[in-house]
């Protein structure tokens, strides 16, 4: 099993797009073993977009998988880094 993997993940309309990626990411719970989400605030504004940061731990087969699954959604663009 390896940690050794980033995905970089840019969500567009996150309001709208939020539950499918949530669902996602659950079903794949026990191979994430970090998550980040970043997006821009104010305190009149709340972007609608997003960059989210996932650490991944497993075996490669999985991760491929779950970034494929990510891909698949409506506004979501992933990306797997391999840090092998």
């Amino acid at each position: 099993m390896s940690c050794y993997y980033v995905i970089g993940v840019r969500m567009d309309n996150r309001v709208d797009n939020a539950l499918k990626f949530q669902e996602t990411l659950t079903k794949n719970g026990c191979i994430i073993k970090t998550r980040l989400g970043l997006h821009e605030v104010s305190e009149t504004a709340c972007a609608n977009d997003g960059l989210i940061l996932l650490q991944p731990c497993g075996e490669k087969e999985e991760i491929e998988q779950l970034v494929k699954d990510l891909n698949g959604l409506d506004g979501i663009r992933a990306k797997l880094i391999d840090l092998n």
